[in-house]
């Protein structure tokens, strides 16, 4: 009975929000680059690049926004080289993102002891201040956006990215470029502008999702990002490269997540180590079943050379 209270308490659908703020804010940028026609499984160095730069900004300024704001620049310049270099000289996206990945792992670890003179983790960071709404802030689950802007943010983001790509001329335009570049092309449709700018949008939100890792412990380690881009990456894939899905999906790892760090809490006879491995088995459970069926954008890898 105390597992099923804690399954369906307050606390847990909080923690599970929590826990999945980050896996959403990449799990859009990969469909925003993916659906462009551009595999993005730089993700994880994104985030991770974009957890030290909002770090570097919130330590030097002490205001988080700014800190939020170098993070979006930081994630946009990660995605950038990967564009160049997967759109332009139409080098293989899956390479190109594992050498991001093995980038910027060196590049934090070597800022991380330059600036803060430590090979571990950076100094103490002042936060995102909550919003105050007295009518509102006692309500459960509604004071959860208002203490963290960016879980209102990530809502935000996943409503923006339904719209921008099933209601918008550009989202149109990125969805055709991701399935026949060639008949968008003759239709008018800049192919290289279009990917570019899906890929850099996928900067911008994967390098929010390091923005929330770093304000959230308020400090920087080593190796933030923990693997939640390639989660990350399997949730935009289990969602059918849907905004909507792909956010749904989130919620699924990230109640995972929180499952595991429930149980331990409270105490169970089931083995810690089995506890532990709870999100990865979903995951894995997830790779197995559902997205062995998904259909990816038909261009999606495919570099496109103009005739």
């Amino acid at each position: 009975m105390g597992l099923v209270k804690v399954v369906f308490s307050v606390s847990m659908l909080a923690q599970t929000i929590r826990i999945s703020t980050p896996y959403v804010f990449a799990a859009l940028g990969g469909v925003f680059s993916e659906r462009g026609g551009v595999v993005n499984v730089a993700l994880e160095g994104i985030m991770l690049q974009g957890a030290f730069c909002a770090v570097v900004g919130a330590y030097y300024t002490g205001n988080g926004w700014v800190g939020v704001l170098a993070a979006i620049i930081g994630g946009a310049l990660m995605a950038l080289i990967h564009g160049i270099v997967s759109i332009k000289y139409r080098t293989n996206q899956i390479i190109s993102g594992i050498a991001l990945n093995l980038l910027a792992v060196g590049l934090t670890k070597f800022f991380l002891k330059l600036i803060f003179q430590s090979s571990s983790n950076s100094s103490r960071i002042e936060g995102i201040p909550s919003i105050k709404l007295p009518l509102v802030s006692s309500i459960p689950i509604v004071n959860l956006f208002l203490e963290y802007p960016l879980i209102l943010l990530a809502l935000v983001s996943v409503i923006l990215s339904q719209i921008v790509i099933f209601r918008t001329k550009f989202g149109l335009h990125l969805r055709a470029v991701g399935e026949n570049p060639e008949a968008a092309c003759t239709l008018g449709i800049n192919v290289f502008r279009t990917r570019y700018l899906g890929v850099i949008l996928s900067g911008v939100l994967a390098g929010l999702g390091g923005a929330w890792l770093t304000l959230d412990q308020h400090q920087f380690t080593d190796g933030i990002s923990g693997g939640r881009g390639f989660i990350a990456l399997a949730a935009m894939i289990f969602g059918r490269w849907n905004p909507t899905g792909a956010s749904l999906a989130c919620l699924l790892f990230g109640f995972a997540d929180a499952l595991q760090l429930q149980l331990q809490s409270i105490g169970t006879t089931i083995p810690t180590q089995f506890v532990q491995m709870i999100p990865y088995l979903v995951t894995m459970i997830a790779l197995a079943g559902g997205i062995g069926r998904a259909i990816p954008p038909a261009a999606d890898g495919v570099p496109y050379v103009k005739e």
